[in-house]
């Protein structure tokens, strides 16, 4: 899955509709970063878990308490 890389007019309307102020000289690295994190995000969309159970689903294994120091 390709990711469209955000232009940073767009940065600056998510980052106002976030009600966060955005100076005009970081839009265009806001918008570099998003794209990181968009990217990023898209490859772990695209893994494949097959029949994995969700965590909460699977046992944990028991921990040895130790109160030793």
């Amino acid at each position: 899955m390709s990711v469209t890389e955000p232009t940073p007019p767009e940065t600056a309307r998510w980052a106002a509709c976030a009600g966060l102020r955005l100076p005009a000289e970081r839009h265009a690295e806001v918008a570099a970063v998003a794209h990181r994190i968009l990217s990023v995000v898209s490859v772990l969309r695209d893994l494949d878990f097959g029949d994995l159970p969700p965590a909460p689903a699977r046992p944990t294994a028991q921990e040895e308490r130790d109160a030793a120091v």
